[in-house]
Parts: C-alpha cells; sequence; structure tokens
C-alpha cells in the first residue's frame, strides 16, 4: 500500500502507544516519516524497528512538546531531514493522569496544560509554517472522550483535552485559506499506558471503569488495537483522500461516543 507514497511526514511521540503505531503505519504507507519524543531510548528504538519495513522511511528527533524554542529547533532539523517540506503533522503526544476538582493543585493542572494544549499549539504552529510555504497540509491532533464528557476523577486530563477541541476547530477555521486541514481523532485504543492503568486498578476501578468506558463500544465492548484499528484512519487523514475534511473531530474508538 503506497497511499502516503512521497509524503514527507512528522509524528510526536512516537516512543510507544499510538505514535509508535502510526509511525509503522506511514512507513508501511510509503512516506518518508521523522518520529520525535522526549524520550530518545524509546523513540531511537521504535525509528529503528520502522526502518526495518520495506515501503517507507523514517529517522528520529528528539523534542520537548512544552518549549517553545526546542519545538521550533525540532520541526527546522525534522523538515531538513525531509529535504525542506512538511506534508503532515500527527501529534499523539500527550500525557495522562488521575485528578480530582477538589485536591488537583496548580503544579499539576499547570504541567497538564504544558504538555497536552501549549504542545499542541506550539507544534501546529510550527507544522504551519512549513507547510504554508509549501501550499498546504494535514495537521492531525489527538482529542479524547475525555474532552467530551465530566471525568471527576481526571479533571485536569479532561479539560486539557476539552482545550485540543476548542484549538483544532479554531485553527482549522484560520488555516484553511493556506490549505492546512486540522482535524482531531478522538481514540479509544489499548495501549500501554492504558493496559498500565488497568493493572494498578482494584477490582472496585475496574469494574467502574468498564460501566463507564467499555460498556458503550458497540463494536465489542473492548478497545481498539493502535495498528489495526488507528493506523488505517491515521493514514487516510494524512492522505489526499482526506483532502476536503477540516475542522472535525473523529471518534475512532468502536461507538463508545459521538460528536457534534
Amino acid at each position: 500500500m503506497d497511499m502516503l507514497n512521497n509524503k514527507q511526514i512528522i509524528v510526536t511521540g512516537c516512543g510507544r502507544g499510538m505514535g509508535e503505531a502510526t509511525v509503522m503505519a506511514y512507513v508501511e504507507a510509503g512516506a518518508h516519516v521523522v518520529g520525535m519524543d522526549i524520550n530518545e531510548e524509546a523513540g531511537q528504538a521504535v525509528i529503528a524497528q520502522a526502518n526495518t519495513l520495506a515501503d517507507g522511511r523514517a529517522s528520529f528527533v528528539p523534542v520537548d512538546v512544552a518549549d517553545e524554542s526546542n519545538v521550533a529547533r525540532a520541526f527546522q532539523t525534522a523538515v531538513d531531514i525531509l529535504g525542506g517540506r512538511l506534508d503532515v503533522l500527527a501529534h499523539p503526544a500527550a500525557i495522562q493522569a488521575a485528578s480530582h476538582p477538589s485536591e488537583i493543585d496548580a503544579h499539576t493542572w499547570d504541567r497538564m496544560f504544558a504538555i497536552n494544549v501549549r504542545g499542541t499549539m506550539l507544534t501546529n504552529q510550527a507544522a504551519h509554517r512549513h507547510m504554508q510555504a509549501n501550499g498546504g497540509g494535514s495537521i492531525i491532533n489527538f482529542g479524547s472522550i475525555s474532552g467530551q464528557r465530566a471525568e471527576p476523577s481526571a479533571v485536569a486530563y479532561s479539560a486539557s483535552k476539552g482545550a485540543v477541541h476548542s484549538w483544532t476547530r479554531s485553527a482549522a477555521g484560520a488555516w484553511g485559506a493556506d490549505n492546512v486541514r486540522v482535524n482531531a481523532i478522538l481514540p479509544a485504543m489499548a495501549t500501554p499506558m492504558y493496559h498500565e492503568a488497568r493493572r494498578n486498578m482494584s477490582d472496585e476501578q475496574n469494574n467502574a471503569s468498564y460501566w463507564m468506558n467499555h460498556a458503550s463500544i458497540a463494536l465489542g465492548q473492548t478497545y481498539g488495537d493502535p495498528l489495526t484499528d488507528l493506523g488505517p484512519v491515521m493514514v487516510f487523514f494524512a492522505s489526499d483522500a482526506s483532502h476536503f475534511i477540516t475542522g472535525q473531530l473523529i471518534p475512532v474508538d468502536g461507538g463508545q461516543t459521538n460528536t457534534r
């Protein structure tokens, strides 16, 4: 499959989970990919694995998505590696942590927003600058059902993803004139982080999680596989087939939620 042949792509958060799956899907589809992560060891390992695949090419550049100057340098380095052009940014990089409205402190709140919201703004701005210079492109952010509903046990994460949704709509409205489309994927995927969280839950917490998260998934009441369930969607939104879609929140969750 060469849907992304000659596409030049940056993927943040490439060290594991949905970022890793996205890198693999893009390389298999024929793209030239620069993966980015704050964890250099994990990121390099994923890129090495991606380069064993037949069709595409992959490189690694470290990044701290919350640091403005670091993002600017990393994106310039990546675009240089990509031959001076950027067609697609996939931006899964984020953190998740439990927090309660009555107990969360300012430091925890600020860190969540620095990585999840400021990181989205900074990476999107950097991508837009490079895409604008070359006639357009596709930015794919990562939202969440958490940004669509009340989450008393993860209030900062929920608020940060709600902000990502609003940013995505507004950036799409502003950058459409530059032929830069901006969408957000809302995934429900069984990532390593998901499995770790489930292992650390009590029986009571696992039961509550089932009724809150799994029971509403129409397709089997189970989270998806990042490579087989998310990967093809990421390829579509990176490809020219999605050229007339922008400003949308796209659940990839087996029917867990809907957006409007």
